[in-house]
């Protein structure tokens, strides 16, 4: 079954024009606002209790900031623990060393078929694309991602990744490449789906899985999920590969309750997701079932550049519910296509500079309005638009002006023409003299004000002096006394 057809993606550095063609598109404006509209809605209703919801923030907070503090610690603990658990561990500093290390297990075991649990890592390396190349074979079991891999995009939500697509843009799609019948129902849909990939199950060589916890203190792999599909993946192939960025690990089995309380109330607004799985390594001799061999894949990729600068870890708490985007007033707009990024919204624009520097993401810190309704729903307490003004100041501030631990890619938004034009600003505001000579001719000269003002008014009137400066009006004003 090919899944991948090749289609445009996207890219961050054209986000402007990617936002403008979302804002154009009403029938996607239409399924975003019904989707996040009752995604807010169920949030607010499964956490009511005020008192109870910020305690729960504060202490889950407290967990991952005191994981991180301890970040390298955990890493050498949890690998000791896995290794005595029979999984093998590798660790990967950029993509394409993980997509070489995962080919080369399916590689030495003459795999041609993986089957894929979600995996937002797996999307950041982008290893279907990179396995597809060599004469492999990845399918998506997730509901979302079997949909968005079938329609050759990418996700545009980290919980939900076809979000954006309606069950009659879905009908069509699965009747043109599986040849099912049309229809509206979402449980027949959901039938098809299941039915088409029971066969990958049986066939697969390899299941590959992402993680949501890692618990150095015991080596175990925790994985959040409410399809069952998790769970076929990382027990019937006969290896099981997990994939995880680094920061996922917590120090103890006792930190996972408070985090898992608030992950699936805060993502999609459940109690409790259908299944909780916690991984200790391939089958034992004793079991009837699990794969028979286990390993588990540890990516960089940029977060260690993070986690260096004391205010940019705060980054690395995220244990990606997706809140974030729920209730950004620009996410809901225009999705999250139009960041070309893994990581959409939100915390995607503070997460993706790390991973792909500022160069190819600089417009992404723009895209918001700073309301602060990011930081007020995130359940650990990451203060996004902090962050996001530091990664705006770093994009324009000129390359030569060094700050300790830059993000990758400072300045890459800053030009001569800012510069001489911030410049100007500095000798006008500076002195007395200077700002009333500037005002009185913006006043008398108000007349030529061009009625185009660059980026301006692409969105906004014309920016027009008012007939009198401040201190004439003052000065009449006193006159007339």
């Amino acid at each position: 079954m090919n899944t991948q057809p090749i289609h445009f993606h996207p890219k961050p550095e054209t986000f402007r024009q990617n936002a403008a063609g979302a804002l154009a598109d009403a029938p996607l404006r239409q399924s975003l606002r019904t989707a996040m509209d009752m995604l807010m809605t169920r949030r607010k209703g499964v956490l009511s209790d005020e008192q109870e919801l910020q305690a729960l923030r504060t202490l889950c907070a407290q967990i991952r900031q005191r994981a991180l503090s301890r970040l390298p610690e955990l890493l050498e603990q949890l690998e000791a623990n896995l290794i005595r658990l029979g999984v093998k561990v590798h660790w990967a500093e950029t993509p394409d060393e993980a997509c070489r290390i995962i080919h080369g297990i399916m590689a030495e075991k003459d795999g041609r078929l993986m089957v894929k649990g979600k995996s937002m890592v797996s999307e950041e390396i982008e290893l279907n694309h990179y396995l597809k190349d060599r004469g492999m074979e990845a399918v998506e079991s997730d509901l979302g991602e079997y949909i968005v891999q079938m329609a050759g995009e990418k996700p545009t939500h980290i919980v939900m990744p076809a979000i954006h697509k309606t069950k009659q843009q879905v009908s069509e799609l699965f009747h043109r490449r599986i040849g099912t019948p049309l229809t509206d129902d979402v449980d027949a849909l959901t039938g098809y789906a299941r039915q088409a990939l029971r066969d990958i199950y049986r066939r697969a060589d390899v299941g590959l899985s992402g993680v949501n916890f890692a618990v150095a203190e015991t080596g175990t792999l925790c994985l959040v999920e409410n399809e069952g599909n998790g769970r076929l993946t990382t027990t019937v192939p006969p290896v099981h590969i997990a994939i995880t960025g680094i920061e996922k690990v917590v120090a103890e089995l006792s930190d996972i309750p408070p985090l898992y309380s608030l992950l699936p109330r805060s993502a999609i607004g459940q109690p409790v997701t259908t299944y909780f799985n916690m991984i200790t390594g391939p089958r034992r001799c004793t079991e009837l079932d699990g794969p028979q061999e286990m390993h588990l894949v540890l990516l960089d990729n940029g977060r260690s550049q993070a986690y260096a600068d004391e205010q940019m870890r705060q980054t690395l708490q995220c244990i990606r519910c997706g809140a974030c985007m729920n209730h950004c007033p620009v996410y809901t707009r225009i999705g999250g296509a139009a960041y070309g990024t893994t990581y959409p919204g939100p915390i995607g624009e503070i997460i993706s500079p790390h991973l792909m520097g500022l160069e190819a993401t600089k417009d992404l810190p723009t895209a918001s309005s700073l309301c602060g309704a990011c930081a007020e729903v995130c359940p650990v307490r990451i203060p996004i638009p902090e962050l996001l003004v530091r990664l705006r100041e770093e994009a324009q501030r000129p390359p030569t002006e060094a700050v300790p631990n830059p993000v990758r890619g400072q300045g890459a938004s800053h030009s001569l023409g800012e510069q001489l034009a911030w410049r100007t600003f500095n000798g006008i505001f500076s002195g007395k003299k200077t700002y009333r000579a500037f005002g009185w001719a913006a006043t008398t000269f108000r007349a030529l004000t061009p009625p185009k003002q660059a980026g301006w008014t692409q969105n906004h009137v014309p920016l027009k002096p008012a007939a009198k400066t401040l201190h004439q009006m003052v000065a009449e004003r006193q006159q007339n006394r």
